[in-house]
């Protein structure tokens, strides 16, 4: 019950991300849902690979270049999620930051605290 809250709010994110950015569409909230899995599985199966061949750069960079691979994951999700449409790089961007500052809050929801 708890993953099906989280991805509805994750899903409200995407569609709050779409409102706010002037480059992103959603077309609807199914598609939001669709995007948030796609999301999901490029963070699972392709984000390690895509981290560990740009470790050199990352390490160059102090960590910025993360961004840059975030934007372009989030590009990627674009591309392959129906109903979504991102039309460039910086609003990418910009989407895939308010992602990574809003989705730790959504996914830290319902957690009991650890520390007694």
């Amino acid at each position: 019950m708890n993953v099906i809250i989280r991805w509805v709010l994750s899903a409200l994110l995407i569609m709050f991300i779409a409102w706010l950015i002037p480059g992103i569409t959603v077309s609807n909230f199914v598609s939001a849902l669709i995007v948030v899995v796609v999301i999901a599985l490029i963070n699972t199966f392709i984000r390690p690979l895509v981290d560990f061949i740009s470790m050199p750069v990352n390490f160059l960079t102090l960590g910025l270049f993360s961004l840059v691979v975030n934007a372009l994951l989030f590009l990627l999700a674009g591309k392959i999620a129906p109903g979504i449409e991102i039309e460039g790089f910086w609003s990418a961007l910009l989407g895939s930051l308010l992602l990574a500052i809003f989705a730790p809050m959504i996914s830290n929801l319902g957690q009991k605290d650890k520390i007694k």
